[in-house]
């Protein structure tokens, strides 16, 4: 190998200082508008967190409403066969958790400490939704081999059921990605 010469030129790898306008990303309001917008996002994904629940939560009360209600005598009610038991189950579950979960956040009050919440709301919101879409795919079928037979009010109530626990499944899948983002952007965990 060469040995190292002496009388290369050195080059001063000093920088310049940087003014306060560039430290601060531009023409000084930069910062400012950057916190504010960071509030605007963080506010957004709470009211749309918010939005979403409470969307679930009318989309789980009227699929347990409907569930419940389709009685029709002879072999067309609904506790006769257990997907559709299983459909109100966890729609009543689902209609329990969004609506305590809406209640927590238009309160403000956290039951919790913080830290914890996000979790339970990330966990909470992954399970409603697998076990929303879980009930939806188990009375599908029942459904369809019914309509078959006889296209009548029991299966047509069943399918509005069914689809508003699909809708609700929808929100909260979207919840919990937000939920995600939010445990994700958490600091103190």
């Amino acid at each position: 190998m060469a040995a190292s010469n002496d009388s290369e030129t050195k080059i001063n790898v000093q920088s310049v200082p940087a003014s306060t306008e560039e430290r601060s990303g531009g023409g000084g309001g930069d910062g400012i508008a950057g916190i504010l917008q960071r509030y605007r996002r963080e506010d957004l994904v709470e009211r749309g967190s918010l939005w979403l629940r409470r969307v679930a939560f009318v989309f789980s009360f009227i699929s347990f409403f409907v569930v419940v209600t389709n009685e029709h005598g002879d072999w067309k009610e609904f506790h006769k066969y257990q997907e559709y038991r299983y459909l109100l189950a966890v729609a009543i579950l689902s209609s329990l958790y969004t609506g305590i979960q809406c209640f927590r956040q238009v309160m403000g009050k956290n039951m919790i400490q913080p830290n914890i919440a996000v979790l339970v709301d990330f966990f909470g919101d992954q399970i409603m939704a697998y076990l929303l879409i879980s009930s939806a795919s188990a009375a599908i079928p029942i459904t369809n081999r019914m309509r078959e037979g006889a296209d009548n009010a029991f299966t047509d109530t069943s399918t509005a059921a069914i689809s508003l626990s699909f809708f609700a499944f929808l929100c909260l899948a979207l919840s919990a990605i937000i939920s995600g983002y939010k445990l994700s952007t958490q600091t103190n965990i």
